[in-house]
């Protein structure tokens, strides 16, 4: 199991709670934010060490990045 710090954990919740489960159910950090109830700062410091242990994937769209699980823990 990947150890991960409460910005991270929370972020990974609110994303399984989203169903975020694949690139076609990829969501955004704003509504990733508004699930997990913090603020932008802590979400971008969640997503990124997610991202940094390949947890979660981003992918880029037209007006702003969607961000899925790609390897559940």
């Amino acid at each position: 199991m990947v150890n991960l710090g409460p910005f991270a954990r929370k972020v990974y919740d609110a994303m399984v709670s989203l169903g975020c489960n694949s690139e076609d159910a990829c969501k955004s950090a704003d509504q990733i934010m508004e699930k997990a109830k913090m603020g932008k700062g802590q979400i971008n410091t969640g997503l990124m060490e997610l991202i940094d242990k390949g947890v979660v994937k981003r992918i880029a769209k037209s007006k702003r990045a969607g961000y899925y699980i790609a390897e559940p823990i």
